[in-house]
Parts: structure tokens; C-alpha cells; sequence
């Protein structure tokens, strides 16, 4: 069997092991260490969950991500509906800043824009509302207030590394251009290489992350 078909079942029995998702009409292709993800699920949810099962398979160099969201019975939530519960749940999660977030819903697809203070603002938003029945994406638009000094953020993102278990922070170059950090070097596993980005992404004040950390 080839890396790639003995991959390509590997992420298989990952994506069917995984109890958050029905995998049976999800279909996996593999070429060179790229996994492409096909077929439908009936939440946006459930497609998240089959990136990240596809993610968690060691030898996995990146995701394609081509999965459809139908609902079940064709089923569809007005547009009004899911931005009423997508406002209700984000005033419950005291970690984001509600009254700084505008939502926009067109055919199922939601829009978050505005300004936060943190990168993991943004990110505890963009997972509320794609819990939601009826929600087919998210597009993430909410920007992050530069607060740091590039001297400040690379010191921050170097710390964290340090204290993480998992990284190994001798491996991991950091650049910084005004908010934007820049990663590179290799890592261990798809894991570490998300983890570094993880990390940068938490430290106050970085706006964007290029990750350009290699898989050894």
C-alpha cells in the first residue's frame, strides 16, 4: 500500500471513530500528503469536526476542505432567526465583547465584523455561531486592536513557547512586522504546528499570523 492510500485510510477510520460527526457521506482523497475532504454533512459544525479529525492524522501536510452543509429534510432557518440566536449566544459568552460585534446573515451564511481587543475574541465568537442550527458558514471578519510593540509581542510568543510541553521553542523562528507575526522552522507534527500558531495568535496586540512552519 502507498503513504498515500495507507494515509488516506487512516483518516478515513479517524473521521468515523469521531462521535461529533456522521461520516458516511464524507469522502477522503490523499495526493502527496494533502488530504482533500468531499461529500456532505448536515452542520456546519459536524464539518469543522471532520477538518479537525483529518488534522489530528499524523503524516497529514494540509486540508482541503470541500465538504457541504445540506440540512436535514432540506429543512432551512430564516436568516432572521439564526442572527436572533447568534446575538443571544454571544451575550452569554462573557469572554466576548457582544456590543463591539455586528452580525450579518444572508442564506445561512454569517458575517462577524467590528474590533476586539484579542485573537481569541474573535475565535470564541467564530465558535459560538457556528454551533448554531441552520448556520451553513461563518466569514470572520472582526479585526484585532494592536496594543503591543513588536519587541513585545515577539518576547510574549517566545515565552509561551518556553512553557508549552508540547513545542519545542529552539526550532521555531519568530519575526515580527508591526502586528504581524511571522513563523517559521519545523515542528514535529500538524499538532505542534498548530499549537505554535495557537500561541502567537494569543498574544495581545498580533493582528495576523503567516505560519510557514514545516512538518519534519
Amino acid at each position: 500500500m502507498t503513504d498515500d492510500a495507507n494515509l488516506q485510510q487512516r483518516v478515513a477510520d479517524e473521521l468515523h471513530f469521531d462521535p461529533s460527526l456522521d461520516a458516511a457521506h464524507i469522502g477522503v482523497s490523499v495526493r502527496n500528503g494533502v488530504v482533500t475532504l468531499t461529500g456532505h454533512v448536515e452542520t456546519f459544525v459536524e464539518k469543522a469536526a471532520a477538518e479537525r479529525a483529518a488534522r489530528r492524522v499524523r503524516g497529514v501536510k494540509a486540508v482541503a476542505q470541500e465538504i457541504e452543509v445540506r440540512l436535514k429534510g432540506d429543512k432551512q432557518t430564516a436568516d432572521d432567526e439564526i442572527a436572533a440566536r447568534a446575538v443571544r449566544i454571544l451575550e452569554w459568552d462573557v469572554a466576548v465583547p457582544h456590543d463591539a460585534i455586528a452580525i450579518k446573515v444572508a442564506h445561512g451564511i454569517v458575517t462577524l465584523s467590528g474590533t476586539v481587543d484579542w485573537a481569541y475574541q474573535s475565535a470564541e465568537a467564530e465558535y459560538d455561531v457556528r454551533k448554531l442550527g441552520g448556520v451553513k458558514a461563518v466569514i470572520n471578519e472582526l479585526r484585532v486592536r494592536p496594543r503591543a510593540s513588536a519587541a513585545d509581542v515577539r518576547s510574549q510568543i517566545r515565552g509561551a513557547f518556553e512553557r508549552s510541553a508540547e513545542l519545542d521553542a529552539s526550532r521555531v523562528a519568530v519575526e515580527t512586522t508591526g502586528a504581524k507575526v511571522i513563523l517559521s522552522g519545523r515542528v514535529r507534527s500538524w499538532t505542534e504546528r498548530q499549537d505554535a500558531e495557537r500561541a502567537a495568535w494569543s498574544t495581545p496586540g498580533v493582528t495576523a499570523v503567516e505560519n510557514r512552519l514545516e512538518i519534519a
